[in-house]
């Protein structure tokens, strides 16, 4: 079969110039949430640490909410380490999508802070130990493992939200999670069926979902303050 080379670069070329415009898009999704005008600063928080210095993410929207900005903060020091450091090849498409996805999980990372306020969860430090941040197969990796754990955490923690403001709010970030876990899974495997792969995505096209006890086992590598989930489903 002749496969013409140069129509597929044209093609190529096309799709990163309308993926990298459409994650800036998407990027508004998570920030236009404070028009739901959620003030969660009343909500009492009911233990801030429990068993052996843990961090206590709370119960219920509170503890969900706390939960997620546990996650963003992972993700938004990650990436801000990523483009600090950037691997040995990194292109201006690769470049462009993930100062796309930094911006996007920085933004996350802040609308949870200025929505808990005072009930936040103290900053975590986070440990990349793991990561080597020179190569371009390690970086890719882990970001996409990190967007498909992202994914899967906001699937699972939805079912303990309460109030719909709250709700939608993960509704619209999680379907951004979800455009930088296919945009990543593109990048390690181009032109491959990947991006909603079996291993994410079941054959009634439903996404994986985990709950906050599993995704913070497997988030627990990466961050050297322990998390504790307790008070969540």
């Amino acid at each position: 079969m002749f496969i013409d080379h140069g129509d597929i670069a044209e093609k190529k070329n096309s799709r990163q110039v309308t993926r990298a415009s459409f994650l800036r898009w998407a990027g508004a999704a998570g920030v236009a949430a404070v028009a739901f005008g959620v003030d969660v600063k009343s909500l009492g928080l009911s233990k801030a640490f429990a068993q052996a210095g843990a961090v206590d993410l709370g119960g219920g929207d509170l503890g969900v909410l706390n939960y997620a900005y546990a996650l963003e903060q992972l993700e938004a020091a990650f990436y801000t380490q990523v483009l600090a450091t950037p691997y040995a090849g990194m292109d201006r498409y690769e470049r462009a999508i993930l100062s796309d996805i930094r911006g996007h999980e920085v933004a996350h990372r802040d609308l949870f802070k200025k929505a808990l306020g005072g009930k936040r969860i103290p900053d975590l430090s986070v440990n990349f130990s793991k990561v080597d941040f020179r190569s371009r197969k390690s970086v890719l990796t882990t970001a996409s493992t990190f967007e498909d754990l992202g994914v899967s955490a906001y699937n699972g923690g939805g079912q303990s939200i309460a109030d719909p403001k709250y709700l939608a709010i993960a509704g619209s970030i999680v379907s951004v999670e979800a455009r930088h876990a296919a945009v990543l899974r593109d990048l390690i495997a181009a032109w491959s069926p990947s991006f909603a792969g079996d291993d994410v995505v079941d054959r009634s096209g439903l996404d994986v979902a985990r709950a906050p006890s599993q995704v913070l086992a497997l988030a627990a590598p990466f961050i050297a303050t322990p998390v504790s989930a307790r008070q969540l489903s």
